[in-house]
């Protein structure tokens, strides 16, 4: 099992990340919300991962925190749910505000995430109940060194709408997300962090 990994931050393609380990590339699946707080491109990251074996391969998933890593792992265990849709949610709420959630039974929030409709909300909301105080009490210190965001891309809002779209948008609706921030100049990583701010208001 690979359940931390340290390395240089070679690529950045939401929701795909490549860090090398001493020459080894290592594909890695990452919520928005961890990719946004990565560092510069060629500098060190260090990632909580869990590994998903099954059949058809293997695939890595990466978090900036042991939480974030905790919830998706109670997240997949639920029917129905599998790891798109748990990044999916990771992508559009933090942990703190998924628990929110669960604590005040309160499905709403997670309808207004792409993927998730109103009978799969309410059942998460029921089914992840127990699961709220290992969330609470887990540890809180993030993984990835730095918050700097990677240098400007050369196209960063074509970017960001083609992540949203591979968590679940519409093109359409991922394009008017984006176009919505109202701010140019900005990197993809923080147009996909504003965009998921206003679809889940």
């Amino acid at each position: 099992m690979i359940g931390r990994l340290t390395g240089t931050l070679a690529e950045k393609q939401p929701p795909w990340l490549l860090v090398d380990v001493h020459g080894v590339g290592y594909e890695i699946q990452a919520p928005l919300s961890t990719i946004s707080n990565l560092p510069q491109l060629g500098e060190q990251v260090s990632l909580h991962t869990h590994l998903a074996v099954r059949e058809d391969g293997h695939s890595l998933y990466g978090f900036a925190s042991v939480r974030d890593r905790e919830l998706f792992r109670a997240l997949i265990r639920i029917s129905g749910v599998g790891p798109k849709l748990a990044l999916t949610l990771l992508s559009g709420m933090g942990v703190d505000d998924f628990i929110q959630c669960l604590r005040h039974q309160d499905a709403t929030p997670l309808t207004r995430i792409p993927g998730v409709g109103r009978k799969t909300a309410e059942r998460l909301v029921i089914e992840m109940q127990d699961r709220v105080k290992a969330l609470v009490d887990g540890p809180t210190t993030p993984a990835a060194p730095g918050t700097t965001p990677a240098g400007m891309p050369e196209d960063a809002t074509s970017e960001a709408i083609s992540a949203l779209v591979a968590l679940g948008y519409k093109q359409a609706e991922a394009t008017r997300l984006v176009e919505k921030t109202g701010e140019a100049g900005l990197p993809s990583e923080e147009l996909i962090r504003r965009a998921l701010q206003k679809s889940v208001r």
